[in-house]
């Protein structure tokens, strides 16, 4: 089983050469662009996490299949309002699995991968976890609502190759009635700064208004500073992919106390028992 943006790959590569090539060409002094290593360790993170997809994926499905065979009522896919539900329950989950991986630090230690370039282009969508077990459980409720499994699939994809376009620079704010329903680059410039104002911010997928809702949205302003509050400083994509759980492992051995080891772990990044916020 290939999972399905994989076919979308050779367009991502080369719309990743064209953005570096009009950085060349046309530069901008306040965008950071392209930098070699830093492109290099993004296409190997993102190259990493379609091998592992492949088992993975199979593995969901069949977690999903179950839960769709186990409730008494299926969804057509003939029936577009299956699809309509299917378009706004896999991006409320997007939602609340993009929040929870921000806010418990087992979760982030996955996610982190994405956040930790110090560059903010297309080729930094690539950078994905090699640890996406963690995602399973918030799109399980789709499946146990009667929506079959393959279409969960194709939809999260969906999602994923419109979240590519958001990495970049290039574009600044779109018209303001797709900036408001909409995730946009400018909004998703926000999610990916280590400003003190952008932290936990704009989590939205494909749609803005479950950050508007929850009170987690909030608009460019101030110009972005990429990267992590506490960057990495390596271009290794295993230390790149591994180094929060190390960190987190550290940080459990060396507690005294159970409820600080339990802290570490589920707390949200940062959480010590003297400081318990980021």
């Amino acid at each position: 089983m290939i999972p399905t943006v994989v076919y979308a790959i050779p367009a991502f590569v080369l719309l990743v050469v064209v953005e570096a090539l009009s950085y060349r060409f046309l530069p901008d002094d306040d965008e950071r662009g392209y930098e070699l290593r830093d492109t290099v360790t993004s296409m190997s993170m993102g190259a990493g996490s379609q091998v592992i997809a492949v088992p993975w994926k199979v593995a969901t499905i069949v977690v999903y299949a179950a839960a769709y065979t186990a409730v008494p009522w299926h969804l057509s896919p003939s029936s577009g309002w299956t699809w309509l539900l299917l378009f706004f329950g896999d991006d409320l989950a997007y939602y609340a699995y993009h929040r929870a991986h921000h806010r418990v630090r087992v979760l982030w230690a996955s996610h982190v991968v994405h956040h930790s370039s110090l560059r903010y282009n297309l080729s930094t969508a690539l950078r994905q976890t090699w640890t996406p077990m963690t995602g399973l459980p918030f799109w399980l409720p789709l499946a146990l609502l009667g929506v079959p499994p393959w279409m969960i699939l194709v939809e999260q994809a969906v999602s994923l190759v419109y979240q590519f376009f958001l990495h970049t620079e290039r574009v600044d704010r779109l018209w303001r009635p797709v900036e408001w329903f909409f995730n946009t680059p400018s909004h998703h410039r926000v999610h990916h700064g280590s400003n003190q104002v952008y932290l936990d911010r704009n989590y939205g997928g494909i749609l803005i208004i479950w950050d508007r809702l929850l009170r987690t949205f909030e608009p460019e302003g101030e110009r972005v500073v990429y990267g992590l509050t506490k960057n990495i400083g390596t271009y290794n994509p295993v230390r790149v992919a591994f180094h929060e759980y190390a960190a987190a492992w550290r940080d459990v051995r060396a507690a005294a106390r159970w409820r600080d080891r339990v802290g570490y772990v589920f707390g949200p990044p940062g959480w010590s028992p003297r400081q318990p916020v980021r």
